[in-house]
């Protein structure tokens, strides 16, 4: 099966946790969602930074150190090139944080989760650049330099909404689509919302949908009009030749 992308389409790919595991980002999946004994989802979320920050960052500085070693691999390439043909006809979502869409060239990306290079300041919300951040055992917390306001990774934590923007801006990417709207989800199950409804959405434009995985659960893959079973990065550089 080929993409048949056509002279009014628009292209809009949501990407997930599958994509980046092919680069080898871990997902902590494979460790039932534990870290030092705790749930991912009672670190990364408000009241896990409340009670034990310096947990929380540590997790994250393991984080920045792993997504500085991996490299994009041909699935982020892939969309890249979809980018450089379509140009505003294009837009890529992604749920994952560690950068390697924009590493790989992409332009046109909603980072749905935030930046995992980026920090935040919790008291004056200054947001920069800062991938040396770790927090290493007996350090203090780190502040900042501005106000000495308590410092975060500008990244969604469980329990914290989205950033309204960014949806705005796919819906009205979408809705300017409308019926030409061609939808692709590539190394994502569908369990995280509002990303997962993005393609019942679609699906009321009378768009056409693409899912790629290597396993997709049933509930999700029957959602959309074409499925395809395999590796991210072995079917998008594929589908669309």
């Amino acid at each position: 099966m080929e993409l048949r992308i056509e002279e009014k389409s628009c292209l809009c790919v949501l990407t997930g946790a599958g994509v980046s595991a092919e680069s080898g980002v871990q997902t902590f999946r494979g460790q039932g969602g534990l870290w030092e004994g705790m749930l991912i989802e009672q670190i990364a979320s408000p009241k896990g930074f409340e009670q034990t920050p310096s947990l929380l960052w540590r997790f994250y500085g393991k984080r920045r150190r792993m997504a500085k070693r991996v490299e994009p691999n041909a699935g982020h390439h892939a969309l890249v090139e979809w980018e450089q043909r379509l140009g505003e006809r294009f837009l890529l979502v992604t749920q994952n944080v560690d950068g390697l869409h924009q590493r790989a060239g992409s332009k046109r990306v909603i980072p749905l989760h935030g930046h995992l290079m980026e920090t935040r300041c919790t008291k004056c919300q200054r947001v920069f650049f800062d991938e040396n951040t770790y927090m290493e055992e007996g350090e203090g917390l780190p502040r900042c330099q501005e106000c000495r306001g308590l410092l975060r990774p500008n990244v969604v934590w469980f329990g914290e909404m989205l950033d309204k923007h960014y949806l705005e801006e796919i819906s009205e990417f979408m809705k300017a689509a409308g019926e030409h709207l061609v939808f692709v989800a590539a190394g994502t199950s569908g369990q995280v919302y509002p990303a997962a409804g993005l393609v019942d959405e679609v699906n009321c434009m009378r768009g056409k949908s693409w899912l790629v995985d290597v396993d997709p659960p049933e509930f999700y893959a029957g959602r959309f009009n074409h499925v395809v079973r395999g590796k991210s990065g072995e079917v998008l550089p594929k589908l669309w030749p």
